[in-house]
C-alpha cells in the first residue's frame, strides 16, 4: 500500500474530485492525508482525516472577460495561493514523506513542494482550460502563462525544469473527462481520461425536492458559485424564460440569494444535492462549469450552457459537439432564447441519447477505479 498527499485549491468546484478520489484510494487500503486550508477540507474528510493545513486566503472575484478573466485568475489567485502555501505544504511533503503528491493543477504549490523533495506527483486536472487549451480564443496567454510558471518556480527558489509543466506533471496527469467530450483536441502525453470521480458528499440541510406534477419535466438551474456579481442578470433573464415554459416544466434553481417572485413551478434554494438530485433531471441549464457538466452527463442527463468565462465556452463547445446539449450566450441570451434552447433539448430525443453516449464513454473510461489504479501504479515504480 502507498501514502498520498492530496494538494487541493481552495475553490468549492475543485473539491468534490479529490474528495472522492481520496476515498477511493483510502478504501483501496492506501494511507491518504491533505493539504489545504482545514475550514474547507475538515467538513468533507471528517475529523479522523490527516490534514496539513495551509491556512485561508480570500480573494475578491474579478468582473473581467476573456483573456483578462484568465490573466486575473493568475495574477489575482493562483500566483498569490501559490506564495501563501508554498512554505505550509512543502513541511507537508516533508513531514508526511507521501509516496506521491496528487496537487490540482492550479495548487502548484504541490507540484513544486514534490519537485524540491523529490516525490513523483500527479496532476489532476478539474477543468479543460489548462487540458485543452483554447488558445485561438486567448491570443498570447501561453506566452503570459510561460512568465507566470517561471515567476512560480522563483517562488520556490527552485530553477525551472526543462519541459516540467507545473501544471500538468511529466508523471501523470488525470483528467476528469473523456475523449469523447473533449474530440480531436491534443491531451498531454502523460494523460489519462478517467471520467469524473464521484464519491459521498455531506448532505445538504433542509433541502427536499419538490412534489413532482403530473406532465412536467424536471429542470435545475445553477450558475456555480464563481460569478455571483453576473447571476442576478442571468436570472433576471432566466426566471421569464421559465415561465415561458411553465405549462411543461417544473424547476429548481440553485441561487446564492434567494430571489423574490418566482413562478410557482420554480422552487429556489441556495445549494443543491446534485449526486441526489441528478438521476431524476430531464436537463440541466449551467454557465459550463466542467464539474457540473460532466456530473449532469455522467447521468446521461443533456444540458443548455451558457458559459460565462475561463474555459466554460470550450467546455459549451464540447457539449454541443458532441451532440449532448445546445449553447446559448449567457450575456445576450434572452428569455425566449433560454426557453426555446431548453425546449428543444427536453423534445429532442437526440440530445438524451448523446448525453448517455457520453456517459457510456466515462463508466468506461472507469472513473474511480482507474483513478486508484493509476496512481497506484506510479507510486510503485521504481
Amino acid at each position: 500500500m502507498a501514502r498520498f498527499l492530496i494538494v487541493v485549491f481552495p475553490v468549492p468546484s475543485h473539491l468534490s474530485a479529490p474528495v472522492a478520489i481520496g476515498q477511493a484510494l483510502a478504501e483501496a487500503g492506501h494511507e491518504v492525508a491533505w493539504c489545504g486550508p482545514e475550514s474547507d477540507l475538515r467538513p468533507l474528510v471528517g475529523a479522523a482525516a490527516t490534514v496539513y493545513p495551509t491556512g485561508k486566503r480570500y480573494y475578491r472575484d474579478y468582473p473581467e472577460l476573456g483573456v483578462e478573466a484568465a490573466r486575473k485568475l493568475w495574477n489575482n489567485v493562483m500566483i498569490p495561493f501559490t506564495r501563501f502555501a508554498l512554505d505550509p505544504t512543502d513541511r507537508a511533503v516533508a513531514d508526511y514523506r507521501p509516496d506521491v503528491v496528487l496537487a490540482d493543477q492550479y495548487a502548484l504549490a504541490g507540484a513544486l513542494a514534490a519537485c524540491r523533495h523529490g516525490v513523483r506527483w500527479a496532476s489532476l486536472c478539474t477543468g479543460a482550460m489548462e487540458l485543452t487549451p483554447p488558445s485561438w480564443e486567448l491570443p498570447g496567454h501561453q506566452e503570459f502563462v510561460a512568465e507566470r510558471l517561471a515567476q512560480a518556480w522563483q517562488l520556490a527558489g527552485l530553477p525551472a525544469q526543462p519541459g516540467v509543466d507545473l501544471r500538468l506533471s511529466p508523471h501523470l496527469v488525470l483528467a476528469l473527462t473523456s475523449t469523447v467530450l473533449t474530440g480531436s483536441a491534443p491531451l498531454p502525453p502523460q494523460c489519462v481520461c478517467v471520467g469524473p470521480v464521484l464519491g459521498r458528499r455531506p448532505a445538504v440541510p433542509g433541502f427536499s425536492w419538490p412534489a413532482a406534477e403530473p406532465g412536467r419535466r424536471q429542470v435545475l438551474v445553477t450558475v456555480g458559485t464563481l460569478a455571483a456579481q453576473h447571476a442576478e442578470n442571468f436570472y433576471a433573464r432566466m426566471l421569464p424564460a421559465l415561465e415561458l415554459v411553465a405549462d411543461r416544466v417544473q424547476a429548481v434553481v440553485a441561487s446564492p440569494e434567494a430571489l423574490p417572485d418566482p413562478p410557482k413551478q420554480v422552487t429556489v434554494v441556495e445549494r443543491v444535492p446534485i449526486l441526489e438530485v441528478l438521476p431524476r433531471l430531464d436537463a440541466v441549464v449551467c454557465h459550463g462549469g466542467m464539474g457540473t457538466v460532466t456530473e449532469a452527463l455522467a447521468f446521461g442527463v443533456p444540458l443548455v450552457v451558457a458559459p460565462i468565462r475561463a474555459d466554460q465556452p470550450a467546455v459549451a463547445r464540447q457539449v454541443a459537439r458532441a451532440g449532448a446539449g445546445v449553447e446559448v450566450p449567457f450575456f445576450s441570451a434572452t428569455p425566449a432564447d433560454f426557453a426555446g434552447a431548453l425546449t428543444e433539448v427536453l423534445d429532442e430525443p437526440g440530445y438524451r441519447a448523446a448525453a448517455r453516449r457520453v456517459a457510456d464513454s466515462f463508466t468506461a473510461a472507469g472513473g474511480a477505479r482507474t483513478t486508484v489504479a493509476e496512481l497506484a501504479a506510479l507510486a510503485a515504480r521504481p
